[in-house]
């Protein structure tokens, strides 16, 4: 992603020392991974200086800007560059020098507040700002997030299951939000390619590999495998970023397997696979992969225990299967559709957990976010899941806002702390947050 940056200043105050700390920042900056920077290397002092910013900036599809406070300066300087860039905006200001002479050297912080007023008084929502000597990664972090969603492609395999009304969307609505477009996908087409000896092979082998598959019969793994190639070459050659599929009632009955262990392996290397049609869950699982996140597991809250204060995250057997806990025994089983639904079987690793939801309810987005500690348990279900606890909160207090806000039931859920950023991300797009 590409992101300009300019250090504002007024010579009235010490710009020869902003100079020195900008070109310091610079370094750093250059310095974070997956980030084109786009500098103004001079500082920005007057109305031209502003105007020639504007003019580089709007030559570099910038996915957001940051304007640095060097000095305090005049307030028509952000928003020159504002009105030829429209994109998210983070103000930083710097910390105060030590005083020379009994003069306020920087006076960062009220050029900040200005141009957070003027900003905010000219209609200009979702600006962002930091204090300090470096950037707010977790800013950064944000425009990953909204970038990777402006440029996703998911595809839909099928429709959402049936009865399953809260996992729609208005693909229009949806690109108007976030960029994202919509590819429909026939379930037939993940099933009708032809698969290379070598390619069967590879695909059995990492299923024997990752699971006991001794409940399965030879069609059964083959058609797992066929099934991974498919699901591959549609990704691969529909440039797919996310993939929602209606995994039920249809699959098991039409292709002899649901697809769940082949989704298991899949998303283990790394593609974004989301159960029942589930658009925005794929578009959460897409965010979190953005900011670093490793292979999000779409889960439901599936049983919650006021008693012990748990919450049971659980689905049907399509956790990647790199998230297993090193313990239980990894199996494929034959769970659903009279012994024809062929998923994944282990317990989650524990650990720090990071649960989001981008939701949509009552005509507007909103962001569902919850952490939690995930906790060993014993191999006891079919299916992939895990056992987490909420300390000081609560199971039920955290289940009161998924019922009262009316939040669909599926959830990507991540091992790692990855709050903040989606915080971050709903004040630029204007949409709630639940947490």
């Amino acid at each position: 992603m590409s992101i300009g940056v300019a250090c504002l200043a007024r010579k009235t105050f010490d710009y020869r020392a902003a100079s020195s700390l900008y070109g310091n920042i610079q370094k750093d900056l250059a310095c974070i991974d997956a980030v084109d920077f786009t500098f103004i290397d001079d500082l920005v002092i007057d109305l031209e200086d502003a105007i020639s910013a504007a003019k580089i900036f709007s030559g570099a599809s910038l996915d957001g800007v940051i304007l640095i406070s060097g000095t305090f300066h005049l307030g028509h300087l952000a928003l020159t560059i504002n009105a030829a860039l429209r994109k998210p905006i983070l103000l930083w200001a710097l910390e105060e020098l030590p005083y020379d002479g009994g003069k306020i050297r920087l006076n960062s912080v009220c050029g900040l507040n200005l141009d957070a007023s003027n900003l905010y008084k000219a209609g200009v929502d979702g600006i962002h700002y930091t204090i300090g000597d470096s950037v707010d990664e977790t800013w950064i972090d944000a425009i990953r997030i909204n970038r990777a969603l402006e440029s996703a492609k998911i595809g839909l395999a099928g429709y959402h299951a049936s009865g399953f009304f809260n996992i729609d969307v208005d693909e229009l609505d949806l690109y108007k939000e976030t960029g994202i477009m919509v590819e429909h996908v026939e379930l037939t087409d993940l099933f009708h390619h032809d698969i290379p000896s070598e390619q069967l092979s590879y695909w059995k082998g990492e299923l024997t590999h990752f699971f006991d598959t001794s409940e399965l019969s030879d069609e059964q793994v083959e058609n797992v495998a066929k099934l991974c190639h498919g699901i591959k070459v549609v990704m691969e050659s529909k440039d797919l970023s996310a993939l929602a599929i209606r995994c039920w009632p249809e699959f098991a009955s039409m292709h002899g397997i649901a697809p769940c262990g082949a989704m298991s392996i899949l998303q283990s290397k790394g593609m974004i696979l989301a159960c029942e049609g589930d658009i925005l869950a794929a578009a959460t699982m897409i965010a979190h992969a953005a900011i670093g996140a490793k292979t999000p597991f779409l889960a439901d809250f599936s049983q919650v225990n006021f008693d012990e204060d748990f919450a049971l995250l659980w689905h049907c057997g399509v956790a990647p299967c790199n998230t297993w806990d090193g313990k239980c025994k990894r199996s494929l089983d034959t769970y659903f559709a009279a012994g024809k639904g062929v998923t994944a079987g282990f317990v989650l690793k524990p650990g720090h957990v990071s649960i989001c939801r981008i939701d949509y309810g009552r005509q507007s987005y909103r962001i569902f976010l919850q952490e939690g500690e995930g906790i060993p348990m014993e191999k006891k279900l079919k299916g992939t899941y895990l056992k987490v606890i909420f300390p000081g909160e609560g199971t039920k207090n955290v289940l009161d806002k998924i019922i009262s806000n009316g939040i669909a039931h599926h959830v990507s859920m991540v091992h790692g702390n990855y709050m903040e950023a989606f915080k971050i991300l709903a004040k630029i797009k204007g949409w709630q947050v639940i947490t």
